[in-house]
C-alpha cells in the first residue's frame, strides 16, 4: 500500500473566530480577519511600548507561518498522485474554514446563476406544451384521444435512452462545453416546435428535444459536484432545481404575456410560445459558452491558492483518492450505477417525478376544470401561485439539509405533505379545496430533485462513479415522468381518480422507501465500523483500492 501524504501530526489548527453560520457571521469574521492583518501596519513605536510592539510582530509572524503551512498543505493535497485521506477516510489536513467560506461564496456567484438560468429555460421549453394545449395546440394539430399523451411520452423515451450516455459524455467532453452545447440544441428544438403541423412532426421534434435535455439536469449536478463538498451540494442543487417550480410560475406568466401579442412574425397563438421561448434559450446558451469553466484548475476568476483549496477540499472527502477527476473506466462506472443507495434513491426519484411532472404538464388542465368559464390568460395565471409556494420549499429543505448534513430525514418529512394533498383531491370535489391541495403537493414534491441527486452524489467516491450514479438517478426519475404522462387520461376527467390515486400510492411508497433506506444505512455503517480496514485492504494496489469505491470498508454511507 502506498505511503500516505503525511501523518496526522501535520494537522493545522482552525482560525475561525466566528462560525460562518450566516452571511452576517461570515461578514463579521472577514472584518475581524482583516482587522487582525491591518493592526500591525498601523502601529508604530511612537504609539505603543516596545513590549507590546514586539508581541504584535510575533503574533503577525505566527499568523503568517500558520498561513504558509496551510497553503503548503493545501497545495500538497491538490496535487494529483497524493492522498488527501488516510486509509480510514479521515482528512490528512484541516482546512481553514474562513478561507473555505470565502471561496464557496465566490463559486456560488460565478457558477450557480448561469446554470440556474439554463435549467429555467430547459424546464420552460419542456413544460410549455401544457400552456400551448390551453391555447389550441391539440385542436390545431388535430390531436384526438391519446395523441397528446403520445407526444408527451416520446419526449421521455428519448430522455431515458440518452440519460446515462449524456452524463458520461459530459465528463469526457467537459461540462464547460457540453452543457452550453446541449442548451443550444434544445433551444433550437423549441423554435422548431413552432412550425410542427401534425402529430408526426410534433413527436419527432419532441424526441430530439428529449435527447438534448437528457444531459442537463444530471450534467449540472455532476458539474457542481466538482466544486462543492457533499454537505453543501444539495442546497446548491436546489438553487437551480428551484427553477422547475419557478418555470411553472414564470412560464405561466410568460405564456399569458406572449398570448396577448397579435403575432410574432408569421406565427400566432401557441406557436409564438415555442418560438419566443426557444430564442431566449439560444441566447442563454451563447452566454454560457463564455461563462462556464470545466473545473477549478481552468477557472480564470480563481487565484492559484483558491484553485488549490477548491481541489483539496473536495478531495479530502474521498477515501483513497489521489485525483479528483479520474479517467472513465468500467468498474467505477458500474459501481456508481449498481450501488444499493443509488438504486433506492433513483427509485424514490422515479416515484416523486410521477407527481412533479404530472403537476407540470397537467396543472393547467386541472385549473381549467376548476375554472372552466375563465379566460385562457386567467387560467394561465391561476397555475402560478402553487409553484411559488413549491419553489420556497424547494430551497428551504435542501438548505436545512446543508446545515444539518442530512438528506434522508427529508425523504420522510416530505411525503406526508404530498399524501395529504392527494387525499384532499380524492375526498372532495370542491374546486377551492382541490386548488388548495396543489399548494400542499408542490411544497412536498419539488425538493426531491435536489435531495435525490445530492444523496446519490454523496454516496459514491470517484468522479466516474458520481457521474454514472447521478445519471442513473435522473434516468429513473424520467421513467417516472413517462408514467406521469399516462396518469391523467381524458376519460378520467375532471376528477382524475386514477391519476390522484396513483400519486397517493407513490407518495406513500416514497415514505416507506425513505425510512427503509435510513435503517439500511445505519445498519451497514455499524457493520463497516467493525471491519479491520488494514486487513481488508492488505495486498491491494492503489488502483484496486480506488476501484472499490463505495465497497471500500473505510467508506461510510452519508444519510
Amino acid at each position: 500500500m502506498p505511503q500516505l501524504a503525511r501523518s496526522s501530526s501535520h494537522l493545522t489548527t482552525r482560525r475561525l473566530l466566528v462560525p460562518p453560520a450566516s452571511l452576517f457571521g461570515l461578514l463579521l469574521h472577514i472584518l475581524q480577519w482583516h482587522r487582525a492583518l491591518s493592526i500591525p501596519k498601523a502601529l508604530s513605536p511612537m504609539m505603543t511600548s516596545d513590549g507590546a510592539y514586539n508581541e504584535t510582530l510575533m503574533a503577525e509572524k505566527a499568523h503568517q507561518e500558520h498561513r504558509e503551512t496551510v497553503i503548503s498543505d493545501v497545495s500538497h493535497d491538490a496535487d494529483d498522485g497524493n492522498l488527501a485521506t488516510d486509509q480510514y477516510g479521515r482528512p490528512l489536513v484541516e482546512l481553514d474554514r474562513a478561507a473555505e467560506a470565502r471561496l464557496r461564496l465566490k463559486i456560488d456567484l460565478y457558477i450557480v446563476p448561469t446554470v440556474a438560468l439554463m435549467y429555467l429555460f430547459c424546464f420552460i421549453d419542456r413544460a410549455n406544451i401544457g400552456n400551448a394545449k390551453l391555447a389550441g395546440f391539440t385542436k390545431d394539430l388535430g390531436l384526438e384521444g391519446y395523441d397528446y399523451n403520445i407526444v408527451l411520452s416520446i419526449f421521455y423515451v428519448a430522455y431515458i435512452l440518452f440519460e446515462i450516455p449524456s452524463n458520461l459524455a459530459c465528463k469526457w467532453i467537459g461540462p464547460g462545453w457540453f452543457l452550453p452545447a446541449i442548451t443550444l440544441g434544445f433551444g433550437i428544438c423549441s423554435v422548431g416546435t413552432a412550425f410542427v403541423t401534425n402529430i408526426h412532426s410534433a413527436s419527432g421534434v419532441r424526441f430530439v428535444l428529449g435527447a438534448f435535455e437528457a444531459g442537463l439536469l444530471p450534467g449540472i449536478a455532476y458539474y457542481l459536484s466538482r466544486w462543492y463538498r457533499r454537505s453543501e451540494l444539495a442546497f446548491r442543487l436546489s438553487l437551480y432545481i428551484v427553477m422547475a417550480p419557478l418555470a411553472g410560475a414564470f412560464g405561466g406568466l410568460l405564456a399569458s404575456g406572449i398570448l396577448k401579442l397579435d403575432h410574432f412574425g408569421s406565427l400566432h397563438s401557441w406557436r409564438m410560445l415555442f418560438a419566443i421561448e426557444g430564442i431566449i434559450t439560444i441566447g442563454v446558451s451563447l452566454v454560457a459558452f463564455f461563462t462556464l469553466t470545466d473545473r477549478p484548475e481552468t477557472a480564470r476568476w480563481l487565484s492559484k491558492e483558491e484553485k488549490e483549496l477548491a481541489i483539496a477540499r473536495v478531495k479530502s472527502e474521498r477515501v483513497a483518492t489521489t485525483e479528483v477527476l479520474d479517467k472513465i473506466d468500467l468498474p467505477k462506472t458500474l459501481r456508481g450505477i449498481f450501488s444499493p443507495v443509488t438504486l433506492t434513491t433513483a427509485f424514490v426519484f422515479l416515484l416523486n417525478n410521477i407527481t412533479v411532472q404530472g403537476l407540470a404538464f397537467f396543472a393547467p388542465t386541472i385549473v381549467q376544470t376548476i375554472y372552466p368559464d375563465a379566460t385562457v390568460i386567467s387560467q394561465q395565471l391561476h397555475t402560478v401561485p402553487p409553484y411559488v409556494v413549491g419553489a420556497f420549499f424547494t430551497v428551504l429543505f435542501p438548505f436545512l439539509s446543508w446545515r444539518f448534513d442530512q438528506r434522508l430525514i427529508f425523504f420522510i418529512i416530505c411525503p406526508p405533505l404530498m399524501m395529504t394533498g392527494y387525499i384532499m383531491f380524492l375526498a372532495s370535489e370542491d374546486s377551492m379545496v382541490r386548488y388548495g391541495a396543489t399548494f400542499i403537493i408542490a411544497s412536498g414534491a419539488f425538493a426531491f430533485g435536489a435531495l435525490c441527486t445530492a444523496h446519490a452524489s454523496a454516496n459514491v467516491v470517484s468522479d466516474t462513479a458520481r457521474s454514472s450514479a447521478i445519471g442513473t438517478t435522473v434516468m429513473f426519475g424520467n421513467i417516472g415522468g413517462l408514467i406521469s404522462t399516462w396518469s391523467f387520461l381524458p376519460f378520467d376527467a375532471p376528477n382524475y381518480h386514477i391519476g390522484n390515486g396513483l400519486n397517493l400510492a407513490t407518495s406513500s411508497m416514497t415514505l416507506v422507501l425513505g425510512a427503509s433506506l435510513w435503517m439500511y444505512i445505519t445498519w451497514d455503517n455499524r457493520r463497516r465500523r467493525a471491519i479491520d480496514v488494514d486487513a481488508a485492504l492488505a495486498g491491494l494496489s492503489q488502483k484496486q483500492i480506488q476501484d472499490l469505491d463505495w465497497r471500500n470498508p473505510a467508506f461510510q454511507w452519508r444519510p
